[in-house]
């Protein structure tokens, strides 16, 4: 198929967008467009400038027989924080405040461009990273892990608090829940949706005592698994948690169900 070369590079740029983290052949284009790799090679280097001066994008090519084009997605700090500060804002909302402590989240993690960001924000702070898949526990946090997979072009996996039949064999593991750890609960997972020796991101939606997180942690040793990092989209700073290494993108730091007010602020993820 032979197009003019604006067009040409409209497709090429839109294939490697939803194509990230794909090492794709300078050959692949040069014989479905009926072009000349030294003419593609020139497309990819002006693509290459357009999405990293636009924020949108890093593009490296890989010289030699295998080489060939690579997309990793990235969010200018500018976009970030203006994200986070704009969820910051609703987040702060008084009619948010649920009992027990939470915080009505449902309605900005079902947003299609608010969780594009999100997940952008999330991937782009574990630069540099292999990752294999993405993990989260049902419900909530699906929606978030999702969007961090799109990003990221890989499988993600529900862990579930409920044995169902339709998940087959199953490894679950014993967790303590609560803020005070005075309940010990189960969660399960799938043994055909984690491969032994993958590298996995943990992804949840709301971090209050660590409980969950920590079954989760423990879930991969079972599945001989690596534990890349995790990330949350909201943070309880005033809980008092197991003790182990995440990002937020944004921080709780006071509620008064009382008074109604939330206090909220950017997570540690705008620290690096």
């Amino acid at each position: 198929m032979k197009i003019k070369r604006s067009e040409r590079m409209v497709v090429i740029s839109n294939y490697l967008i939803n194509n990230p983290y794909k090492l794709t052949g300078l050959n692949v284009f040069a014989e479905k467009y009926e072009a000349a790799k030294s003419s593609i090679s020139e497309d990819i280097s002006i693509i290459k400038r357009a999405f990293e001066s636009s924020g949108i994008g890093e593009v490296e090519t890989v010289t030699g027989a295998a080489g060939g084009v690579i997309f990793t997605p990235t969010i200018s700090e500018e976009e970030a924080r203006q994200t986070a500060l704009e969820l910051c804002e609703r987040l702060s909302e008084s009619n948010r405040i649920l009992p027990g402590g939470y915080i009505y989240l449902s309605d900005l993690l079902s947003t299609p461009k608010l969780l594009r960001n999100i997940g952008r924000i999330i991937a782009h702070s574990f630069k540099g990273e292999k990752i294999d898949a993405v993990m989260t526990v049902a419900t909530k946090g699906v929606p978030l892990a999702n969007a961090v997979a799109n990003v990221l072009n890989v499988p993600f996996v529900i862990v579930r608090r409920d044995l169902k039949i339709t998940e087959g064999s199953t490894v679950s593991v014993n967790y303590v829940s609560g803020s005070s750890g005075d309940r010990i609960e189960k969660m399960f997972l799938s043994k055909r949706s984690l491969a032994p020796g993958s590298r996995v991101l943990i992804v949840d939606d709301f971090l209050k005592g660590g409980g969950t997180i920590s079954g989760m942690a423990s879930l991969l040793e079972e599945f001989d698994s690596t534990l890349v990092g995790v990330a949350v989209f909201a943070d309880n700073t005033q809980e008092h948690r197991e003790h182990f290494t995440y990002k937020s993108l944004l921080s709780v730091s006071s509620i008064d169900v009382k008074s109604h007010t939330v206090k909220v602020e950017l997570g540690n993820i705008f620290d690096q």
